[in-house]
């Protein structure tokens, strides 16, 4: 490695390193002034409020760490293009594009290390996070399970559902079991799905057995839609559904496998299956994002709006993720492009940037 790659290499390792610190610490001490007082209701103690707070950790780091690599990249090549030291390489035979090696290696590198953690900590340290804040903090159902498969207790009710599909409310396979105050089995619900609408559950294809209470036998009604009382609510369920961020790359792509192979719906989560691998590759184009701004000529007396427009430039790339992603996940858009489209229009940007860069 040559000594121009090297100090290139350390220097925004170290302003990395700076900001990651300094956004973190923002990030966990105004996060921490917003709970405290949850968990002093609570009765818990500060160590186990700085453990959920360590827990917390891994998953700020690696939404922060893309951001972070950009700005480091701005902020080094900025400083180096107001002291002119960028005029001196190129006049010295050094050209832009050299300067650009380095950059893309820390990107690929970045890219790596942020596919590890959320592949291998976030998912361990986000179930054990939620788990202090839920069930120690919150006091709620904190018993995870996968979207499929789900047991629920409620006031003399024990309910199954096969699958619910978070995005739509929507529940499959729905068995309720209805008892009396001697435990009585009164009414049992089965139905093929139900719909959360006007803020209560639909049921379709049902079929209704009660309970004569003075034959002693039960009759069984077959209905197309109807009203059922259920207890808990979508939000209740999202809560008890193991997140995808809870699971592990292979995790997620053996559970897509199982739902799809029993008949349902797994778009959510060939979406979240395929963003695991899209986007960690945003490290590269920050840092393409970032030399591309911090080269150029007008940012040599102005490196804040440098950083404003890098700032600028990632939000905006966040939104417009997402904003493809919802698509995805509404079935308007193929899952693949939906988690793919930001990167691919970004990094052309990057790219045409750097190309008509001074």
């Amino acid at each position: 490695m040559s000594i121009i790659n090297k100090y290139l290499t350390k220097e925004i390792i170290k302003l990395f390193g700076i900001i990651l610190i300094m956004v973190v610490g923002i990030y966990i001490i105004v996060d921490f002034l917003e709970k405290i007082d949850d968990f002093m209701e609570a009765g818990l103690s500060f160590s186990k409020a700085f453990t959920f707070f360590v827990y917390k950790t891994p998953f700020i780091i690696a939404q922060i760490a893309p951001v972070g690599i950009l700005l480091s990249v701005l902020i080094v090549f900025g400083l180096m293009n107001k002291n002119n030291e960028i005029i001196a390489m190129t006049s010295s035979g050094v050209s832009t594009f050299y300067l650009l090696r380095p950059v893309i290696i820390i990107g690929i590198l970045s890219t790596m290390l942020l596919f590890l953690l959320s592949e291998v900590l976030v998912p361990i340290t986000t179930v054990k996070a939620n788990k202090i804040w839920l069930g120690e903090v919150r006091k709620e159902l904190v018993i995870t399970s996968k979207a499929e498969n789900i047991w629920i207790k409620g006031d003399r009710l024990i309910s199954h559902i096969r699958f619910f599909n978070p995005i739509e409310k929507a529940i499959f396979g729905i068995t309720i079991h209805k008892f009396d105050k001697q435990f009585r089995l009164i009414e049992r619900i089965d139905a093929e799905k139900g719909f959360f609408r006007d803020d209560q559950w639909q049921f379709y294809g049902a079929l209704v057995q009660q309970l004569n209470p003075e034959y002693g036998n039960y009759e069984s009604v077959l209905r197309n839609k109807m009203t059922a009382k259920f207890d808990f609510l979508p939000e209740d369920l999202k809560r008890v559904v193991k997140k995808s961020e809870e699971m592990s790359f292979i995790e997620l792509a053996d559970y897509m496998r199982k739902v799809e192979k029993e008949g349902y719906d797994a778009t959510n989560y060939r979406i979240d299956l395929y963003a695991k691998i899209a986007f960690p590759f945003v490290c590269i184009i920050m840092s393409m994002v970032g030399i591309s701004i911090g080269i150029r000529r007008q940012i040599r007396d102005a490196l804040p709006i440098g950083v404003a427009i890098g700032i600028g430039i990632a939000f905006m790339y966040w939104i417009f993720y997402s904003f493809c992603v919802s698509l995805g996940y509404g079935g308007m858009i193929p899952p693949m492009l939906s988690v793919w489209t930001a990167n691919l229009i970004f990094f052309c940007f990057a790219i045409l940037n750097l190309l008509y860069a001074d």
